[in-house]
């Protein structure tokens, strides 16, 4: 069995979480959940088609919701102990985890751009709900 990084699969998770690339680092091709972050593209395809005269908001929101659960599922890889991860990713391969300084700086840009991702999503949502876009 391979040894799965904790930094190379948080910062995974972090760039191309969007589209699952972490999950399937992790866990190979079966994983229904990495499936689920992949259809976030063509689920971007199949509003635009449906619905063309949509806000811009509309069209991207498959693939917005799916980076947010990454920067979640980022955070949570991230700090998870060495020993646990270990446990979980890394039983059969003989080698211990030793997280550094690297993968605290991941952490705070994942915290940093998915909080702001979140705000700006939350703050678009309520203009399109309450001022039909007057704002934007």
């Amino acid at each position: 069995m391979s040894h799965k990084n904790k930094t190379l699969a948080t910062l995974l998770a972090f760039i191309l979480g969007g589209v699952g690339i972490h999950r399937f680092y992790l866990k190979g091709g079966k994983d229904r959940w990495g499936w689920l972050h992949a259809a976030a593209l063509p689920a971007c395809g199949i509003v635009m088609s449906a619905a063309p005269r949509a806000d811009w908001y509309f069209w991207y929101l498959p693939l917005t919701l799916s980076v947010l659960a990454a920067c979640i599922e980022a955070l949570v890889l991230g700090l998870m102990p060495d020993e646990k991860w270990d446990g979980r990713y890394n039983a059969g391969s003989g080698r211990r985890s030793d997280s550094r300084w690297p993968l605290a700086v991941i952490i705070v840009a994942t915290l940093m751009v998915g909080a702001g991702l979140l705000i700006a999503t939350l703050a678009r949502f309520f203009d399109l709900l309450y001022t039909g876009g007057a704002y934007g």
